[in-house]
C-alpha cells in the first residue's frame, strides 16, 4: 500500500491550514473601503494616497515613496527618471522574475547578466562589478524572496563605477540591511503590492528614495508629465509621462496591511529559523547561509536548496511535488526557467525596444544554471504564518519522502 500522498496514500494534514490562506481581509481594512467609498473620491492622488506616501516613506526610512500601479512599472518609471533608455546597460541578476528584465528592455535599455551569490542567490557584487563596461549606467538587485542583496558591497561597486543602485523590492516590504529598511538602501527602489506579495493590494506598487530630484522626476512621469505636487487637470506638463497612478481603493487596502506587516514579518523569522535548524537534518535539504548583516527578512520565500543525490537522485520536481500533496505547506521549484532562456529576449520586440541581438550567456552563470535547473527550492511566505506544530507538519512530511523515498523512484 502506498505510503506517500502522491502516490495514493493518506497525507500529513487533511487540508492546508486557514493560516496558509492568502490575501487576508480584516475588519479595519473593510472599514478603509467603505470610507472611500462614502467620500466620493475614488482616484486621482486623493487623500488615501497621500496617507500611505506617508506612511510607507517613513515606513521604509526612504524620506519619499511614490505609489504606482505596479512593481514592473515602478522599475520602469526609475529607469526612466533616472534618464536610462538606448545604448545603456542596466546589470541585473539572472535568478528573479522575468519583469526585472523587462523593465529594463521596455526603457529601452540593454540587460547585462550578472551571476548570483551561491550562498544568498542574490546579485553576486563581484561578477555585477566583472559586468561593467563604458555603457553601464545602473545595477538593479533583487532582493531574493526578502533576503536583501548585499547593500554594502554593491553600493561600493556603483559608487566606484558611477553608476545608480536600483533596489528590485518587490519581496521585501520591512527587509533590512544593517537595521536600515529596504527602500532606503540605493538611489530608488520599487516595491510589488501584488495580490501574493506580504503587503498585497490585488494590483499596485511603489517607488521609494531618498533624493529629492529622482523623487520629483518620477511623480511627474507617473503623473502624465505634470511639474511634482501639480494637480490640476490642465496643469503645465514639464515632462514627457504616462498615468501611473493607483486607486483610493488600492490606497485604503494598503494602510490598512501596513497595520498587520510587522507582527506577519516577526511571525515568519520566527518560523524561518525553526525551519533552517529543522531542514540541516536532513542530507538532500540544505538551509540558505545566514548573514548577520540582514537584520531582519520579511521571508515573501524561504527559500532552501535540494540536493538529489542525498534522495536517490530523485529530481526536484517530484520531491516538490511530493511536498506539495501532503499538504503541510505551498512548496516550489523556484525561478527554474532562466530569463535568457525565454523566447522574450530572442523575439524582434527585443531588438527593437533595445538596437541589440541578445546572446545568451549561461555559459557564464553556472550557479545561476545549477540553482535554477537543479538546487533552488522555495516556501510560499503564507506557509510561514503557522504554529510550531505546522511547521513540524512540515518535518513529518520530509521525514516521510525520506523514509518512502522508493515510491517515488
Amino acid at each position: 500500500m502506498a505510503k506517500l500522498a502522491i502516490s495514493g496514500g493518506i497525507p500529513v494534514k487533511s487540508r492546508l491550514g486557514d493560516y496558509s490562506t492568502w490575501p487576508v481581509a480584516d475588519e479595519k481594512m473593510v472599514e478603509s473601503l467603505i470610507e472611500v467609498a462614502k467620500s466620493g473620491i475614488w482616484g486621482t492622488l486623493g487623500p488615501k494616497c497621500e496617507e500611505f506616501s506617508k506612511k510607507y516613506a517613513e515606513y521604509t526610512q526612504s524620506g519619499y515613496c511614490i505609489p504606482v500601479t505596479s512593481g514592473t512599472v515602478g522599475l520602469e518609471l526609475i529607469l526612466k527618471g533616472l534618464g536610462i533608455g538606448r545604448g545603456d546597460e542596466v546589470i541585473v541578476p539572472p535568478y528573479t522574475f522575468a519583469a526585472t528584465v523587462s523593465a529594463v528592455v521596455m526603457a529601452g535599455a540593454f540587460p547585462v547578466f550578472a551571476d548570483i551569490d551561491p550562498d544568498s542567490y542574490t546579485l553576486s557584487p563581484e561578477d555585477a562589478e566583472n559586468a561593467v563596461t563604458e555603457k553601464t549606467k545602473a545595477i538593479i538587485g533583487v532582493h531574493l524572496g526578502g533576503r536583501v542583496f548585499d547593500a554594502d558591497k554593491l553600493a561600493s561597486v556603483a559608487k566606484k563605477h558611477n553608476l545608480y543602485l536600483i533596489e528590485d523590492a518587490a519581496h521585501a516590504q520591512g527587509s533590512e540591511w544593517r537595521e536600515k529598511r529596504a527602500g532606503s538602501l540605493g538611489d530608488a527602489a520599487s516595491f510589488s503590492f501584488q495580490n501574493s506579495k506580504n503587503l498585497p493590494a490585488g494590483e499596485a506598487g511603489a517607488v521609494t528614495s531618498g533624493k529629492r530630484e529622482i523623487y520629483e522626476k518620477i511623480w511627474s512621469i507617473h503623473n502624465n508629465g505634470r511639474t511634482c505636487g501639480e494637480l490640476e487637470l490642465f496643469s503645465p506638463f514639464s515632462s514627457v509621462g504616462t498615468n501611473a497612478r493607483i486607486t483610493e481603493w488600492q490606497a485604503a487596502v494598503l494602510c490598512a496591511g501596513l497595520g498587520r506587516l510587522d507582527a506577519d514579518i516577526l511571525r515568519r523569522m520566527q518560523n524561518a529559523d525553526y525551519l533552517d535548524r529543522g531542514l540541516a537534518a536532513f542530507p538532500f535539504l540544505e538551509p540558505m547561509k545566514k548573514d548577520v548583516k540582514i537584520t531582519r527578512n520579511s521571508y515573501h520565500l524561504y527559500a532552501f536548496k535540494y540536493k538529489k543525490e542525498g534522495l536517490c537522485e530523485i529530481s526536484r520536481e517530484k520531491f516538490v511535488n511530493a511536498m506539495n500533496a501532503e499538504n503541510v505547506c505551498v512548496a516550489s521549484e523556484g525561478y527554474c526557467l532562466p530569463i535568457y532562456e525565454m523566447q522574450m529576449m530572442y523575439g524582434g520586440e527585443f531588438k527593437r525596444f533595445t538596437g541589440r541581438d541578445f546572446a545568451n550567456p549561461k555559459q557564464n552563470l553556472p550557479n545561476n544554471e545549477l540553482a535554477a535547473h537543479f538546487e533552488g527550492a522555495w516556501i510560499c511566505h503564507s506557509s510561514l504564518l503557522g504554529e510550531k506544530s505546522d511547521m513540524d507538519a512540515i518535518f513529518e512530511a520530509i521525514e516521510k519522502i525520506y523514509r518512502n523515498k522508493n515510491e517515488l523512484r
